[in-house]
């Protein structure tokens, strides 16, 4: 009789019922975390889709009376006008070009005060810094954007006389210091993570701890810290209010920061407050411009995950 009830059940005999239905309640506990896990996980793709989603079918509403190739080649975004051009190339000139400044500060500070953090600060020192830097991460955008329209830009004008009150330099400065916070903490992590060992060897054979947080953390932790770029490269290109206040959201097609432009997004925002109807043809150039900055950031992030792997195969 116990032999057939361990073959039909899978249970030993001298399990008791208390604790079968103990283990059959966690069971359920468990498959119903797991579901709950999946579903978010579905959700979220689900919430991707949907935005790819709309912004194709809008943007296809536009395509049908702009040519693709007027879209890519025309050097004039004026869209509202009344000899309406169509030409992305001023925004996304306007958002590369602010991306990069906002980079140039972003990446290298990150990275410094990201090793200080790691390698070089003590307990008490780390304890305080980084609610600054996450206190930093949370000042909203709005802020930094009159930040940089009324403090920074008369500081470059200083040492710029020509720079006009608004411009992507100023722009970009900002939103680099903005990005700060989200480059050092990830890039931080990712030292932290980095094992012990590889520092001790280093230290052993006589390595400085600055050669060893350059030559040995450093490269061991370069995944995370190449996720990091990218987050601040995605946060750079998608940034809004700094760039719409203080850019000076006028669409000219120039690489050169000390002039004023406006992005993608500071584009959508001037439009979406405006009055004009849906379903026009200037209503449907925000889907077009935010399908071309989903796309951007799409080739972003593939590149970094190339790179991630890349390091991490090769460490």
């Amino acid at each position: 009789m116990s032999s057939k009830l361990a073959k039909d059940t899978g249970v030993d005999p001298g399990y008791s019922k208390g604790n079968l239905k103990y283990s059959y309640k966690r069971h359920l506990k468990e498959k119903f975390i797991e579901s709950l896990l999946f579903l978010a996980a579905v959700f979220s793709v689900f919430v991707t889709f949907a935005i790819i989603y709309m912004l194709v079918k809008e943007s296809y509403i536009f395509f049908q009376h702009v040519s693709l190739k007027e879209f890519l080649t025309d050097t004039q975004w004026t869209p509202l006008f009344d000899d309406a051009h169509y030409g992305i190339l001023p925004l996304v000139s306007g958002t590369l070009v602010s991306s990069a400044v906002a980079l140039m500060v972003a990446l290298p500070l990150g990275t410094i005060i990201a090793i200080y953090l790691s390698e070089f600060a003590s307990f008490r020192v780390r304890e305080i810094a980084k609610p600054f830097l996450e206190l930093l991460g949370g000042v909203p955008t709005v802020v930094y954007g009159y930040f940089a329209l009324l403090f920074v830009t008369p500081l470059l004008q200083m040492i710029f006389p020509n720079l006009p009150g608004f411009s992507l330099l100023s722009a970009g400065l900002v939103m680099g210091i903005m990005i700060i916070p989200y480059v050092s903490s990830m890039a931080e992590d990712a030292m932290r993570a980095v094992p012990m060992n590889l520092r001790e060897g280093s230290y052993a054979m006589g390595a400085t701890r600055f050669q060893t947080a350059v030559n040995v953390v450093t490269p061991a932790a370069l995944s995370g810290i190449a996720a990091a770029y990218i987050l601040g490269i995605s946060r750079a290109v998608g940034e809004t209010m700094v760039v719409a206040i203080a850019a000076g959201m006028q669409p000219n097609l120039t690489w050169n920061p000390m002039d004023q432009a406006a992005t993608i997004t500071a584009y959508i925002v001037q439009v979406s407050l405006g009055d004009l109807p849906h379903g026009s043809i200037g209503y449907q150039t925000i889907f077009a411009a935010g399908l071309t900055l989903l796309l951007i950031t799409l080739i972003f992030n593939i590149l970094g995950h190339l790179l991630r792997k890349y390091y991490r195969e090769s460490y």
